[in-house]
Formats: C-alpha cells, structure tokens, sequence
C-alpha cells in the first residue's frame, strides 16, 4: 500500500521502531518504563532545498533524537515528521 504523504523540502517521514520489550538478560521492561523509541525508518522523503540535498533514503534506518519532530497518526499507524537536520545518523 502507498502511503499518500509527501514531506516538504527538506522534511522526513519516519516510522518509529517499536521499543524494546525484554533486555539482553531476559528482563521484561513495563509500559511505565520503556523510553521513547530513537530508531526508526524512512518512509517518505522531501525534494530538498536549493541550498541542501536530502542525503536519506526511502528504507534508511535512522537514528534521531528522543524529541525530534512532531508526532502524526495516519490510518492507524504512528509517524514522525521532522528536518532532516534532526537525524544523527543512518545505520
């Protein structure tokens, strides 16, 4: 399915990954407790700027940080849509 959102100039689409739920030693982490996500995926990226090139992709893996962008809700499922300059780092 398309998604029919398409970001402005330099703005990304990204769709948080879901937060771990159990640590590497096996300990189950509480709703209360679980941080907000910091990786995500791009779904969808802007044409850029004059002055500055978009560098991710449809398919990246990002890292960004803990409150960058604004969070949306489109057809059930949970976004971000933020300046690509608020992205750290593909992975």
């Amino acid at each position: 399915m398309a998604l029919n959102i398409k970001p402005l100039s330099d703005r990304v689409l990204i769709e948080p990954v879901a937060a771990e739920t159990q640590t590497a030693s096996g300990i189950f982490i509480p709703d209360t407790a679980k941080e907000k996500p910091q990786k995500g995926i791009v779904v969808a990226v802007g044409n850029g700027t004059k002055d500055h090139e978009m560098t991710v992709k449809v398919g990246d893996t990002v890292l960004y940080g803990k409150y960058a962008g604004t969070e949306l809700k489109f057809e059930g499922k949970d976004y971000l849509i933020m300046k690509e300059e608020e992205i750290f780092a593909v992975i």
